[in-house]
């Protein structure tokens, strides 16, 4: 049982080469997901949140409209687990990545793999994730935490970035992914606790 040293250059995903962006889970966006259930993907969402403080991944927030007063901000529970050390950068554009101390903040952590979570899944996540990989970021769409307006316009947005290369992962594979060895002891008790809270573990011993 003798685990090799952590890489410190590593094609899988890892706390180190990782940036987590969330992106528009304001109240309007939220109440208009047809894909999935709402309640559901505001847990998958904190979940997801909560993995990246775990593992000490910058955080990237961002809304839209908040400042024109067209649009509310992210909402409290995902505002909370973010963290209020956390600046929220909001934007006018649809697409984050055309939003200046947004595109600076993410290119300022010198992570050049992005998790992102968006809402819609057909534009607020669509257009950053094919702006990102055409600059030679790669880009990893979270599929249990994020969600659009309709089945199939949340499984089209999926298909057409899996075609411009992002690659598509979701929680449980995050998790673990991070995580990648249990003598790792740091981190297991809270990858523990949030893949009990997820489900994936029941512990029962």
């Amino acid at each position: 049982m003798t685990s090799y040293a952590k890489r410190t250059e590593d094609e899988l995903l890892s706390p180190e080469n990782t940036v987590l962006t969330v992106i528009d889970y304001q109240p309007t966006q939220i109440n208009s997901i047809n894909s999935m259930n709402r309640s559901e993907l505001i847990r998958n969402t904190e979940l997801v949140i909560e993995l990246a403080k775990l593992y000490n991944i910058p955080i990237v927030l961002s809304t839209v409209n908040v400042e024109k007063g067209w649009n509310t901000d992210t909402i409290p529970v995902l505002k909370k687990a973010v963290g209020e050390d956390v600046p929220s950068y909001d934007r006018s554009s649809i697409n984050a990545w055309e939003d200046k101390e947004y595109n600076e903040a993410i290119k300022a952590t010198g992570r050049k793999k992005i998790l992102i979570l968006a809402l819609w899944t057909e534009a607020c996540l669509t257009f950053p994730t094919l702006d990102a990989l055409k600059e030679g970021y790669e880009v990893y769409p979270i599929v249990d935490a994020v969600g659009g307006t309709s089945p199939i316009a949340h499984e089209t947005a999926l298909r057409r970035v899996e075609q411009a290369g992002a690659q598509l992962t979701s929680i449980a594979q995050l998790a673990c992914e991070l995580q990648r060895d249990w003598n790792r002891e740091e981190t297991v008790p809270g990858f523990d606790e949030l893949m009990t809270k997820f489900g994936a573990f029941s512990n029962l011993r």
